[in-house]
Formats: structure tokens, sequence, C-alpha cells
């Protein structure tokens, strides 16, 4: 039997070299890619909306938080391409507060200052012993456009002559008491007379509750500029009859003849301003400077007399 020779094995170990594959840089493109795609798709989707929409949105996106729990105005014509938030559940017990808009700081620092100043107005009412005697008469509210202060007629105590703008020496001294206070503020003052129902003999075609109601408002803003107010104050005066009665129900009532002075805030102010403002008008203003040319005279030869030379 032959002898085998013993079979030899040799394992050897074989060095895997881990090549290593950086392709995280491909997903990192991938990323900015699809930024970058869905960025041009938002320019793309934006450039087609009106711009009436955008504004409407931007408006909405200011303050989305307070529109939600305060509510937006209410008074839009639906056309708006976000509706507004639901009417509030919070009870708001100033009006300035309960409007649904955005506010910059300066309005809010503007109701601080109006605020401010209605206490100041009450404290000078029960304090001076002029104005103390007529605190029946003098009402202080808040309004949307700002501090209102009213003066009230009284049956046995008139502001004003039956049926004149003549100012009573009461309410001179009710006047001239409050001008110097207004200078205190920036703020200028919107100034309407209103009287009851009765109407003159003559009725509206000559001297009417819309003359008197002027002329009253125009007589307390020289009382108020006597007493020391700037004249620069006034931002308009307003003859209204009696179409704001204080009582609905007596529209001949004594106390619907009063004077309101309102304290304006910066947001009715800006409002005024747009409403008188020219340059939203599509009237050319030069056209309306231009002379107008006269008629042409018409010279007669009278005989006699030489014949002019033309």
């Amino acid at each position: 039997m032959n002898k085998q020779e013993p079979r030899i094995v040799i394992r050897r170990k074989r060095s895997h070299v881990s090549v290593k594959h950086n392709d995280s840089w491909k997903i990192a493109y991938a990323d900015f890619v699809t930024a970058m795609m869905a960025f041009f798709l938002v320019m793309w989707l934006v450039a087609l909306v009106p711009q009436k929409d955008l504004q409407e949105m931007a408006e909405y996106f200011r303050m989305p938080l307070m529109t939600a729990v305060k509510g937006g105005p209410k008074n839009d014509t639906g056309s708006s391409v976000i509706p507004s938030g639901n009417p509030s559940i919070i009870p708001n017990p100033s009006p300035i507060a309960s409007r649904g808009d955005a506010r910059t700081e300066g309005d809010l620092r503007d109701v601080e200052r109006l605020e401010n100043l209605k206490a100041e107005l009450e404290t000078l009412i029960e304090t001076d012993p002029i104005l103390q005697q007529f605190r029946p008469q003098l009402l202080l509210d808040m309004t949307p456009d700002g501090l209102r202060i009213q003066i009230i007629d009284k049956q046995n105590r008139p502001m004003f002559a039956t049926g004149s703008a003549q100012v009573q020496s009461y309410m001179r001294d009710i006047l001239r008491q409050l001008g110097p206070t207004f200078n205190r503020l920036p703020n200028p003052l919107s100034i309407s007379g209103h009287t009851d129902s009765i109407q003159y003999a003559s009725g509206e075609r000559d001297y009417s509750n819309w003359e008197l109601s002027a002329d009253r408002a125009n007589a307390a803003r020289r009382e108020l500029v006597a007493g020391g107010m700037g004249e620069s104050k006034v931002k308009r005066v307003l003859g209204l009859s009696s179409s704001v009665s204080l009582i609905k129900d007596n529209p001949a009532a004594a106390v619907n003849r009063r004077i309101s002075i309102v304290v304006l805030n910066q947001r009715a102010e800006r409002r005024i301003d747009e409403q008188n403002a020219s340059g939203d008008s599509n009237v050319d203003v030069q056209e309306l400077l231009a002379p107008i040319p006269g008629p042409a005279l018409q010279l007669h030869h009278i005989p006699g007399l030489p014949v002019p030379i033309r």
C-alpha cells in the first residue's frame, strides 16, 4: 500500500479594502433642487394672484391670532379671498378696542393719550368751581373716532339764545375753561352742532336748523379759541341739524340740542385727510385754475363820433 503524501492546505486571509462611497452630496443637491423648484413654483403662483388679493392676504396675516380671537370686520362685501374671524366671544369694555383691524404702535399710544385726557377732564370738571355746577350737562365718552365731549342743552338752562347762535354766559364759561386743555395734545378737534326736530316757521327753505346748527358749532369754536385754544386745532366744523338725535324716540327733546367736540385719534384724522385729498380726484387742477375768457365786447358806432381804430 502506497503511502500518500499529506495534503497541505494553506489558508490565507484576504484583506478586503472597503471603498467608501461619499454620496451625501447627492442628497444635499437633491434637496436643494427640490427647494428651488418649490420656490419658483410659489413665485409663479404669486405672480398670477391679483394685486388686490395680495393686499387682503397681507392684511390678514399681520395679526392672524388677534383676528381669530376678537373677530374681523363684518361689514365687508364678501370679496375677500380669506374670510374674517368669527365674532368675538370675549367682552370688550372699550368701543375703540373692539375694531378687528390691526393697530400700529402709534395708534395704541394715541388711545392711551386720549384715555389720560378723559381722566384729566373728569378731574377738572369735578374740581373746577365753574365746571362743577354744569356737570349734568357735560358728557364724556370714547368713540371709534376719539374722545367725545358733549355739552347738552337743558330745558331751563339753554346753551344758546332761542333760535340763534348767541352763546349764553355760562356756555361761554364752559367752553373757555375747556379750551386750553386741548392744547396739551397734538390731536385736532371736530366740532359739530345739533338741534332738535322743531322746525322754523319758514321750514327748510330759508334759515333752517341746518344753518342754525352750523352757526352754533362755529360759535363754540370761537369761544374755545377765545379761551386760549390754538386756532389750528380745529379740523372741521359740522352742522348736523336734527339728523343725529341723542334721544331717537323723542327728537324734539331739549337734550338733543347740543355741541359735540371730538378729540380725533390718528386713525380718524387720516380718514378725514383721505376723504378730502385732492390727489384721488380725476379733476385736472390746472384746468380749474385757468382763467375763464370773458365775453367779447361789441362796439357800436354812434353817428357823429369817429370810428375807433381796432
